[in-house]
């Protein structure tokens, strides 16, 4: 039998995030722990409230099944959680679990390594003149993402580049568009060097991009969870983002990411503003994605020991003091 242990964390950020639908100061996790032989197992997940979670809710989802995951393995999951982030937190714990008992790193017993991966630097929306200094104090990163809504895109994206000429950029507006300014946009992403655009429309609302013949690629996020949506997203996007909160842990990010390989997606790994905890079982993700977007502990006051480092723009995977 193993003792379960859920905390909620709050870890305060060193500047504000903002994206379309908000401004983040803080980082709110879900941490579980999984205690048994002497050994702990830890999986970390960020309640989304964009899906009608919450910290509390996340919480409630894991005590209504704690008997069963006190004795259970991580094949039972899918019977007794829905993909989200409750059962990301569980997921995570349960392979790490199993890896400190076994004496075996995850690495080994998925068997690949894990480098340091290249990943995404975020500015976060803002002014143009700000985000051109946030670009500025970033401006040797080799891949900046672009956080912008429906107002002034074009200049918050121009601003980003002429700050950073010689990044490659992603344009995130966190489904705040729509078709028309989507299609206006096209010629202007162009010019303006664009590698992808993430999420343009709402989820609701992407039927649209059905027959839409984009000049840069398009990223589903917030429309892709699981593997099982692929086959209505290939009609719509290029590429899918993986992130473990939407998979339901890094078994499900493994899966969606051999589905979608298998369907000809491109490939990115996202996150959510987290500690290392979280990211550092999407790094096994990572490693075999085309794009990573992992920043989420570097807008961290403070983050775990032993997690993630950012040296030459590349992210040094945590060590296993933190996860793994």
């Amino acid at each position: 039998m193993r003792d379960v242990e859920t905390r909620i964390e709050h870890w305060p950020l060193a500047a504000p995030f903002r994206i379309s639908r908000g401004i983040k100061t803080v980082a709110e996790v879900v941490t579980v722990e999984l205690h048994v032989g002497g050994q702990v197992g830890r999986g970390e997940c960020v309640p989304y409230p964009r899906y009608g979670d919450s910290a509390e809710s996340v919480s409630r989802q894991i005590d209504e099944v704690r008997e069963a995951l006190a004795k259970g393995a991580r094949g039972d999951l899918p019977g007794l959680l829905p993909p989200g982030p409750a059962m990301n937190a569980i997921d995570c714990a349960l392979w790490d679990l199993e890896a400190k008992l076994s004496g075996r790193s995850v690495e080994q017993m998925l068997g690949k390594t894990v480098p340091p991966v290249l990943t995404a630097l975020t500015v976060s929306l803002d002014t143009p003149d700000r985000m051109a200094a946030a670009a500025a104090a970033i401006r040797e990163a080799a891949l900046i993402k672009v956080k912008v809504n429906a107002e002034e895109p074009e200049a918050c994206i121009g601003a980003v580049r002429r700050a950073a000429p010689g990044a490659a950029l992603i344009v995130d507006p966190n489904e705040s568009w729509d078709l028309d300014l989507l299609t206006r946009m096209q010629p202007i992403l162009q010019e303006l060097r664009v590698e992808f655009v993430e999420q343009p429309l709402p989820c609701e609302d992407d039927f649209g991009l059905e027959g839409f013949e984009p000049l840069v690629p398009i990223c589903a996020d917030e429309s892709c969870h699981t593997a099982k949506d692929l086959d209505i997203l290939r009609r719509r996007y290029g590429m899918v983002n993986i992130k473990l909160d939407k998979t339901g842990g890094l078994t499900g990010g493994l899966e969606l990411l051999e589905a979608a390989r298998a369907r000809g997606f491109g490939v990115m790994v996202g996150c959510m503003v987290s500690t290392s905890l979280s990211i550092a079982p999407a790094m096994h993700i990572a490693a075999r994605a085309d794009y990573a977007d992992l920043d989420g502990p570097l807008w961290l006051k403070e983050d775990r020991p032993g997690g993630v480092s950012l040296q030459d723009g590349r992210l040094t995977p945590a060590t296993d003091l933190c996860w793994g």
